[in-house]
């Protein structure tokens, strides 16, 4: 008797521009609501930091456990997190652990471009904190055949399209293309 491999089932890599884009829907949701217990203050705000690191946690982890791997914008653009395995995705969503280390590690990119941007007019020199994240995620953009990014490396995890979803890039292109026929017209 030999036992043989059954074959991968194959799941569709996602566009580097939704995930960026869906990365960019959660981090705006976060940063505002921190923004807005921030004080007026220029310079760091730890009660911002706090409750920045608090929303981050909930919206990409525990949202993401309990909603079959998508948070708010992954859910938006057609997107989900699952498990790599000896680089096989295995089909399921990474375990807790697993996406506390990943959302750790981009959190605290996000994190610095939150600093970034309420310093940014007291000190355009703060532009930098924006080169780690765009370091991690940049990474996606060599890795030809799996996508990972650093985080996702590291952690064991990938992200796929998903039929389940919002579809808001599709539904974002029908509207400006339906404006373009009738400015035409």
């Amino acid at each position: 008797m030999t036992i043989e491999r059954l074959p991968q089932k194959h799941y569709p890599k996602a566009e580097i521009g939704r995930r960026g884009m869906a990365l960019g829907l959660d981090f705006l949701g976060v940063w505002l609501v921190s923004s807005l217990l921030g004080g007026g203050d220029i310079g760091i705000q730890f009660v911002q930091i706090l409750v920045f690191i608090i929303l981050w946690l909930v919206l990409r982890v525990l949202v993401v456990y309990n909603n079959q791997g998508q948070s708010l914008g992954r859910w938006a653009f057609d997107l989900k997190v699952l498990e790599v395995e000896d680089g096989e995705v295995m089909g399921r969503i990474p375990d807790l652990l697993s996406l506390v280390k990943r959302e750790t590690i981009i959190g605290l990119g996000a994190l610095l471009v939150s600093i970034a941007l309420s310093n940014i007019r007291a000190n355009p020199t703060a532009i930098l904190l924006v080169l780690p994240l765009a370091i991690d995620c940049g990474t996606a953009l060599s890795d030809a055949q799996m996508r990972q990014a650093l985080h996702d490396r590291y952690c064991g995890t990938f992200i796929v399209s998903s039929r389940r979803g919002y579809s808001l890039d599709i539904k974002i292109k029908r509207l400006v293309e339906n404006m373009r026929q009738n400015v035409r017209r």
